[in-house]
């Protein structure tokens, strides 16, 4: 189902021309940043993999990817890729990554369960970026190190946005804010996660939360994650709170709301997977080929995400709409709407 966010008084800022030239600097001058950042090195990823591998990331657990048959391989299923969690990390063991070191690509992927909106598209494109880490780096410490410099990348990118374009006036804080889901939950206890998402980051422009996919004092988690990617259900000493992980949410002054640009975090090691599968009753992945080589110990700890591209453009153009930013496919209604809302989408 559909969902249109109508902004009040919005009018681009930028022309269609500027707005293509505005992506391509943002895109090349952000993963550059980002690669220095981290370590990171480019590689090439696969638009889809075959079925029934365990490769193929699982998002929340309930999405339906695309899938298509191959004829020279007897009709075997592939599907189009959802993200590349799981992949990245047979790559990182692949071409032996050193710790201290990583990987990033560029994600495409079609989501063909995604509710279409402003922020929703058929059509995914992030960086997604993967690093080798140590035995005594899995802690919540790290985590935010990496977060801040992941942070630090948008925030020159935006100085050089502004830079470009003059009417494109600043608007992230110098620092981000860390909150666990769970301290979150205590703040605002009768709000929803995401009414508890917009109040945080309303307050305090940019946001990390810890702990996606644990469960909270309320008996549920602030999300769902997978359970065979991120570590959502180890305990940090410091705080005794479940979570190596989070997402990083932006303040969006046009739609007046929380906007995730990242989901991260510290993957999980052999011990992490298997209570994780045990609390989600998924043992049986056990069997598959990603799995088998996590439990062979053939492939590293490591600490990766993604982060949208078209949303990352969209919050620094100050664009209503991701259709402002890509070309994709949506319902005839919201075309209409949207043009008489002056949101001209590509």
């Amino acid at each position: 189902m559909s969902y249109l966010i109508r902004p009040s008084h919005y009018h681009a800022l930028l022309d269609m021309k500027q707005t293509e030239l505005g992506i391509k600097q943002i895109k090349e001058f952000f993963q550059q940043n980002l690669s220095s950042e981290l370590r990171l090195r480019r590689v090439t990823a696969p638009l889809f993999v075959l079925k029934g591998t365990g490769i193929n990331d699982d998002l929340s657990g309930v999405e339906r990817a695309v899938s298509f048959p191959i004829k020279d391989l007897g009709d075997q299923k592939a599907e189009v890729v959802h993200s590349l969690a799981k992949w990245k990390r047979v790559t990182l063991a692949d071409y032996h990554i050193e710790p201290g070191y990583g990987i990033y690509t560029d994600m495409n992927a079609i989501r063909a369960d995604e509710e279409l909106g402003n922020l929703h598209s058929l059509y995914v494109d992030q960086w997604d970026w993967e690093r080798v880490i140590t035995p005594n780096q899995r802690t919540v410490h790290f985590l935010k190190d990496i977060v801040t410099r992941i942070y630090s990348a948008m925030y020159r990118t935006e100085y050089m946005v502004c830079e470009m374009y003059p009417q494109i006036e600043p608007f992230l804080p110098k620092e981000i804010h860390f909150i666990h889901a769970e301290e979150l939950l205590q703040l605002y206890p009768h709000k929803t996660a995401k009414e508890r998402e917009d109040l945080i980051t309303r307050k305090y422009g940019a946001v990390f939360i810890i702990g996606i996919g644990g469960q909270l004092s309320n008996g549920e988690p602030h999300d769902l994650r997978a359970p065979d990617y991120d570590d959502w259900s180890t305990m940090d000493p410091s705080t005794g709170l479940p979570g190596l992980n989070g997402d990083l949410l932006i303040w969006n002054e046009v739609l007046d709301r929380a906007v995730e640009l990242s989901s991260m975090g510290i993957r999980v090691d052999k011990e992490a997977m298997l209570r994780q599968l045990e609390l989600t009753n998924q043992k049986e992945r056990l069997q598959l080929y990603f799995h088998k080589r996590m439990m062979n110990d053939e492939l590293p700890l490591c600490i990766g995400g993604g982060i949208g591209q078209s949303r990352l453009c969209m919050l620094y153009l100050k664009k209503a709409h991701i259709g402002e930013i890509q070309a994709s496919i949506w319902p005839e209604e919201m075309r209409k709407e949207c043009k008489m809302l002056g949101i001209p989408l590509i």
